[in-house]
Order: structure tokens, then sequence, then C-alpha cells
């Protein structure tokens, strides 16, 4: 059992089976909601497999086996509504190829960073240890219901993009683009962050290489553009529906005032460097003086 915990390909195995079954539990879900609209079959599948995995973190005692379903779930829904609607487009072919794409991608790199079961992520082991007594509800509400609410959010736009069956036009291709663009920008960023982290004479600094000379978070605005990147898909299909940006407009607003608050304090905390580093560079979008613009140029 305590290999179990301490094993980092043993836990993947057992978060992969998890994945696995919280899957089959959603599918279930949504089969015996027939009669209800799509979009309600689609949320309670949704918070049900949520559910499931939530009860599998509580039973391992690792919230963390939550984090890869912000990159698993949207792969599952946008497939489950394409060949459930029989809308077997161009379109379809197109968002679901840009939505798995960015969707292993993420998996992927996420992989990279998880050690074991026995460790937790560091945002909820502090957050339990600053509210023990608050912890069930943080850990169900806020970890893990809150995050599928968003993610769904988030596909709102793509679930009408294939219930339209559009042809394909210069708007949605353009919207694909940004798309594509957004996980380009996350893969290079997380590759520059990995490359200098792995250097021994980095630790304890602050990188400013690469796309994090012009960004302080440039993964976080790939992952902010791959959703506009949808909407706008969405937007070139038919006749706008302004409902639909609140999936991306939620998304944006998190990042904004909660991840990376969250994120940024933890790093002014453990790195002297980054009060200057904050101060020079750009949150999200970069500054002309990054560029040498009105400012002298930022120094690796």
């Amino acid at each position: 059992m305590r290999r179990l915990y301490t094993s980092r390909e043993l836990g993947l195995i057992v978060i992969l089976v998890i994945y696995i079954l919280a899957a089959a539990v959603g599918l279930l879900v949504f089969r015996y909601m027939d009669g209800y609209v799509i979009y309600i079959r689609l949320l309670t599948s949704d918070m049900a497999a949520t559910a499931f995995v939530w009860l599998m973190s509580v039973l391992f005692g690792n919230a963390t086996i939550y984090d890869p379903y912000w990159s698993v779930a949207p792969i599952v829904i946008v497939l489950l509504t394409g060949f459930y609607l029989g809308q077997l487009t161009a379109g379809f072919y197109l968002i679901s190829a840009v939505v798995l794409f960015w969707g292993l991608r993420l998996t992927a790199h996420w992989t990279t960073t998880f050690k074991s079961l026995r460790v937790q992520d560091w945002r909820y082991t502090g957050l339990k240890t600053a509210h023990p007594r608050l912890w069930f509800a943080i850990n169900l509400l806020g970890i893990h219901l809150f995050p599928t609410l968003v993610v769904f959010l988030v596909l709102l736009p793509a679930v009408a993009f294939l219930q339209r069956a559009a042809a394909l036009n210069a708007g949605i291709a353009a919207g694909a683009l940004v798309c594509l663009g957004a996980v380009l920008l996350q893969y290079t960023a997380d590759r520059q962050m990995r490359t200098f982290r792995n250097a021994p004479e980095n630790a304890g600094r602050v990188n400013r290489a690469g796309v994090w000379k012009y960004s302080r978070h440039p993964n976080y605005l790939g992952e902010i553009l791959m959703w506009w990147g949808i909407y706008l898909m969405m937007v070139f299909s038919g006749p706008s529906q302004l409902v639909f940006i609140a999936g991306p407009l939620v998304n944006t607003l998190m990042f904004l005032f909660i991840s990376i608050p969250m994120l940024e304090r933890r790093q002014l905390n453990s790195k002297p460097e980054y009060a200057a580093y904050r101060e020079q560079t750009g949150m999200l979008v970069p500054r002309l003086s990054s560029f040498g613009f009105g400012a002298r140029r930022l120094t690796k």
C-alpha cells in the first residue's frame, strides 16, 4: 500500500483508472437523462463525473487527483456532443482537433509535474492548513465543482457551434488559429520554464528568458486565449448569442482574480527578485518597455 502512494507510475495508473470510471459514470447519467435538452444532460453528467473524482480524492486524501479533469473533460464532452448530434461535419472535426490538441498537451504537461499520490498541490495544502474546518466544503465546492462549472461554461460555445453544423468560413478558421496559437504559447512557456527550473543555478530565481521576459503568466494567457478562440468559432458559425460570452469571460476573471493573485503572493514570498520582475513585466499582455520602448531593457 505504501508503494501505491509513493510510486509515480502506480499513481498515474490509479488516476487513469479513476478517470475511465468517471467517464463511464458520466456517460451512464447522460444516457439515462434522455428527453432533457442537451445542455442539461451534459451539465448533469459532468457534475456526476466530478462527484466521482471528488470521492476518489477523499478516499486517497489528495485533491490533486482532480487536476487533469480540466483538460480531459472538454475532450469527452466535445466528442460526445458531436456523435450524439450526428453532426460529423468539417466543423466537428476542426473543433475536435483543436480541443484534442489542447487537452492532450495540457494533460501531458500535468503528468510531468505529478510526483505521486502522496504529494498534493501546494495551493490545496495551503487552503487545508489555513482552513481545516472548512476544508470539506472548500475541497468539494471550490476545488472540484467550481472549476467543473467553469469548464462547462467555456464549452457552451463549442456545443452551440456543433449544433449549428455551419459550413467552414474565414471567421471560424481565424478562431481555430487563435486556439492553435494559444496552445503553442502554452507549450513554449511550459517548456522554457521546465528548462529554467532544471538548471540548479536558477534555484530561487525568476525566469526572465523567452516568453517569460514579456509576460509574467504566458501559460495563463494561452489558456485564456484558447477559450476566446472557441467563442470566436461559435460567433462566426451563425447568429451571435451573447449569453455564451459568459464562459470565456468567467474563465478570464478566474485567472485574473483567483489563480494569478494566489500564485503571485507565493512568488513574492519565496523569490526576492519577483517584486522587481512584477514592476517591469506585464501580467499577461507585454508592456512596451519589454521591447525596449520607453524604458531600459530587462536583463536576464
